[in-house]
């Protein structure tokens, strides 16, 4: 490698180990829906490099910052995808977070526990309790990390769409027993090929099961069926989804568009004719950059001005 490549090759991968500043235990003290076992956390690397994590039980914000002088005060919670049985801990969280530092944006991965009765009380409420201990710690922490905690956002790819989409929809009846009066309404919500709705025809099988269980009750189904959930209190969403999604069905993007419609929430979706799912920052079968348009979003709203 010629000496001006190999120094700039340097300088990247200098910038992405700087770009993450700090990983954060999610809780100072015990983790709230948690109980004695013996669950001990997984990371594997698939074929493509990437790793993915499993039985978390000790959840984190690893914080990304931008350059120094180049963060314009808003924030986003990252929220990786994997059907609610692990974490694409990379091409979902670590990749996109540096994206987002080169618009100025502070990003925090959200390393939350997945749904697991051999270490939590109940499962269904233990990844939610973390996301939005993540918006309490990041409105708390804004002045360290030059954020404005008016301006925080989250964003979840598949079933971690369907953590960020519950988030924005289940705010006013934050879960758990604290008493920390923080809010946990995120400022604006990002979903990439999101599971939306449990019902038996839109529902990722997967997520549901892993959630509520194989034979959930009705009131658990339309509690998590966050279509259902939308208010004119959820806050401005972003959209994306490819029409041959054969994992999660496009209409779970549709649904909660039309909900946001009713509800007259501000609201914009991009549908790809192709791209299948899972396909992060990088849909192979065009040309058009979905970050791109999201960056549009952002700077529209006025979300990238100091």
């Amino acid at each position: 490698m010629k000496k001006p490549l190999l120094a700039a090759a340097l300088s990247f991968v200098t910038h992405l180990l700087l770009a993450q500043n700090q990983i954060l235990p999610l809780y100072p003290g015990t983790v709230p829906d948690s109980k004695p076992s013996s669950v001990q956390e997984k990371s594997i690397k698939v074929a493509d490099g990437t790793e993915r994590i499993s039985n978390v039980v000790q959840p984190t914000l690893a914080v990304y910052q931008p350059e120094k002088g180049k963060a314009n005060g808003t924030a986003v919670i990252i929220c990786p995808g994997g059907g609610y049985s692990r974490l694409s801990i990379d091409g979902e969280g670590r990749e996109v977070a540096q994206r987002l530092n080169t618009m100025g944006i502070t990003a925090f991965v959200l390393k939350y526990r997945l749904p697991d009765d051999l270490s939590q009380v109940d499962k269904s409420i233990a990844p939610l309790l973390d996301a939005q201990q993540a918006l309490r710690m990041v409105r708390q922490q804004a002045a360290k990390y030059g954020v404005n905690p008016q301006r925080v956002g989250i964003m979840g790819f598949s079933a971690g769409g369907h953590l960020a989409s519950t988030a924005g929809t289940h705010f006013t009846k934050p879960v758990g027993d604290t008493k920390d009066n923080t809010s946990v309404r995120p400022d604006f919500l990002v979903l990439l090929y999101p599971v939306i709705s449990f019902s038996d025809s839109l529902k990722h099988a997967g997520s549901r099961d892993n959630l509520i269980g194989k034979t959930p009750d009705a009131t658990h189904t339309k509690l998590y069926s966050n279509e259902l959930q939308v208010s004119a209190q959820t806050p401005p969403t972003f959209l994306v989804h490819a029409q041959d999604d054969k994992t999660v069905p496009v209409k779970n993007s549709i649904v909660f568009y039309e909900a946001c419609l009713h509800h007259q929430v501000p609201t914009e979706m991009h549908l790809y004719p192709k791209g299948g799912h899972g396909f992060g920052m990088h849909n192979k079968t065009t040309k058009d950059d979905w970050v791109a348009s999201l960056q549009n979003w952002f700077d529209a709203n006025g979300w990238l001005t100091k």
